[in-house]
């Protein structure tokens, strides 16, 4: 098994993961840590050591909220992920995380780029369900990549961009885009196929997904995508708000008035604790969603992705695509009081009709999670629940599932790993037998996988009120 590998800065060394033919390098650094003159600032390379580096242990987590020790019985996702309140959280945090069951160095493995999701505001590659080993057992070398959230990643400022003209805002996809180069340069010595990498993410993951789909720079170093739920289309109004870079900038100025600080050096000066205060007292989460995220800067995000797709500047590459049957369902009238549509449902059915009506030939594999999720709280199909299904990370979750649901969530993982290897989720079990055939998506033949106790592959056209707002 790899233990050590000789990267661009310097050797890691690895530790064995449960399962011993698998190796897990954590706390791998791919940028320099983004301290003093570098807060608000795009990537820049790591420094190289001497020796070996061990990489046995999660970095810390990008500054957001630390989990409460007591959370509100309502709060699921502190049920679900958010679980460790000793965390450490720290503006130290550009590191990525490795699992490859690779032998040698020149396995030309194929590479699955994981980005997690928060709305662009909170997570982190140390919650649980990330865990690589159980995609690595079958093939392939997972990566897991943290960056900047919140306003640590996303805040604009008239000083930012005169120092940064070319990458004045959008921090945290550029530490996406800046893990993602160095592991086309670096996967090689992890047992991986630089020209063989997928990317996927799920939430404000999945959106980050699309961008770099999106941007011609991005799509030198990857072949295909994974969107779970994210691609978001609301009949009435834009989820998030689509800002300018002088918009965002506003904003920034705003904030720093509200800080108590007259320009981009004290900003700076700041301590982290005192910006992460700053942040609750502005609005928390509900403010910050609505304030830092992405930001139509015309450099790494110039639109959205189906308007690009409609305009010509967006060609997709082949995409496993999908929502949870209970996540993200608003309204088909204005008052409220007609039916409810799946905003993420929408945004698919929107984004393949645009390709179809620009010509384009897709093989984009679409599902519907609808697993009956077990416990006391009776969640429905949750936003987030298929992760734990696809990376079969099931038994690290408090829920009882049962047979059943470690049988479905294997071959959801299964499909999953060979789409990372080839495109086309369709193949074996690792128990040998066939998977059930998966066909690909579009408007005329709307296949869709629905994962609920089996996995049936139907016909699924869109309901009545969904046609609605099908453009």
């Amino acid at each position: 098994m790899i233990r050590t590998v000789q990267v661009e800065q310097g050797i890691l060394r690895g530790a064995p993961a449960a399962d011993p033919r698998i190796t897990a390098f954590k706390g791998v650094p791919f940028a320099a840590p983004p301290l003093g003159k570098l807060r608000f600032a795009p990537p820049q390379p790591p420094a190289p050591w001497k020796g070996e580096r061990e990489c046995y242990l999660f970095s810390p987590i990008p500054v957001q909220p630390s989990p409460e020790r007591n959370p509100s019985p309502d709060d699921i996702y502190a049920r679900e992920w958010a679980v460790d309140p000793d965390i450490p959280v720290s503006e130290d945090c550009l590191y990525l995380n490795v699992w490859t069951p690779a032998k040698s160095a020149g396995e030309k493995l194929p590479v699955y780029f994981w980005i997690f999701g928060g709305g662009w505001q909170v997570g982190h590659t140390a919650e649980m369900e990330f865990d690589g080993e159980r995609i690595a057992r079958r093939g392939i070398v997972v990566v897991t990549v943290n960056y900047r959230v919140n306003l640590f990643g996303f805040m604009s400022h008239p000083e930012i961009t005169a120092e940064y003209p070319d990458a004045p805002t959008n921090f945290g996809l550029l530490d996406q885009q800046f893990g993602l180069k160095w592991v086309y340069r670096n996967i090689a010595a992890f047992g991986g196929d630089p020209e063989n990498i997928t990317i996927g993410g799920q939430s404000a993951g999945g959106g980050s997904v699309l961008f770099h789909v999106s941007s011609p720079e991005s799509r030198k170093y990857f072949k295909r995508a994974v969107v779970e739920s994210g691609i978001f289309e609301h009949p009435f109004t834009e989820v998030f708000p689509r800002r300018t870079v002088q918009d965002a900038e506003q904003l920034g100025k705003e904030f720093f008035a509200f800080c108590g600080v007259k320009n981009l050096a004290e900003a700076r000066a700041l301590s982290t604790d005192e910006l992460r205060k700053k942040w609750g007292e502005w609005g928390g989460f509900a403010k910050s969603v609505q304030t830092w995220a992405p930001v139509y800067d015309g450099l790494m995000v110039k639109s959205g992705f189906t308007e690009g797709i409609r305009d010509g500047s967006v060609k997709p590459c082949p995409l496993l695509i999908g929502f949870t049957g209970d996540e993200f369902l608003v309204g088909s009238e204005k008052d409220g009081s007609g039916a409810r549509i799946n905003m993420v449902e929408l945004g698919i059915r929107n984004m393949q009709r645009a390709a179809e009506a620009a010509g384009l030939q897709t093989e984009n594999y679409f599902y519907r999670f609808d697993v009956p999720i077990p416990g006391w709280d009776n969640p429905g199909t949750f936003h987030s629940v298929d992760l734990w299904f696809f990376f079969e990370t099931l038994a690290k979750c408090w829920r009882p599932f049962t047979g059943m649901h470690y049988d479905v969530a294997r071959k959801m993982c299964n499909y999953l790993c060979n789409f990372i290897k080839d495109g086309n989720p369709n193949g074996d079990d690792c128990s040998g037998e066939k998977l059930p055939a998966w066909k690909p998506f579009s408007s005329a033949h709307p296949d869709c996988m629905v994962f609920s106790t089996d996995c049936d592959l139907k016909e699924y056209p869109p309901s009545a009120e969904m046609a609605k707002f099908l453009r």
